[in-house]
């Protein structure tokens, strides 16, 4: 099966969202930092939804959410948590004939209990996946040495029941 081709719009990025990422911002509860996405209004309501869906536990992790708190973020665990960022812009790699044909050792396409991801590996040892044919792209970054399949797993029926399967913009 070929990884789907997907349209999608440029995500601007707010000069506020910008200095966060840059000066590593956290919480003094030692919560993660991530970048919170910015999707249209019909993505926006899904990952709202996907939220709700969500579970307590990810891997065995209980859920600790990440600053700033948005309802398109999730984690689990920390230092490093499993998180979940929700209306995120589609990878480039999405589109990479490398990665369409297994020649990408780097990236690589699959599915997990019927949720569609590109996987990509990360030079820190995490792996990125974000998922395909869904109506808005979710993002989940599992640190190294965690099991990957163990998160998918734990994700794939609140993703499914809250993010109906489609082409994202």
């Amino acid at each position: 099966m070929p990884v789907n081709f997907f349209r999608h719009r440029p995500l601007a990025l707010p000069a506020l969202a910008l200095l966060i990422v840059v000066t590593g911002c956290s919480s003094a509860d030692d919560s993660a930092a991530v970048t919170v996405p910015e999707p249209d209004g019909k993505a926006t309501t899904l990952c709202r939804n996907l939220d709700k869906a969500l579970p307590a536990k990810v891997d065995g992790l209980s859920r600790d959410d990440p600053e700033p708190r948005s309802a398109l973020t999730a984690g689990w665990g920390s230092s490093p948590a499993i998180i979940l960022r929700c209306g995120v812009v589609r990878p480039p790699k999405m589109t990479d004939p490398k990665v369409a044909t297994g020649s990408d050792p780097d990236a690589v396409g699959g599915e997990v209990n019927g949720v569609g991801w590109l996987m990509e590996k990360r030079d820190d040892g995490s792996s990125r996946f974000t998922t395909s044919s869904r109506l808005a792209y979710v993002e989940v970054t599992v640190p190294s040495g965690r099991d990957t399949s163990g998160a998918l797993v734990d994700l794939a029926a609140a993703i499914k029941n809250a993010v109906p399967e489609g082409i994202a913009n």
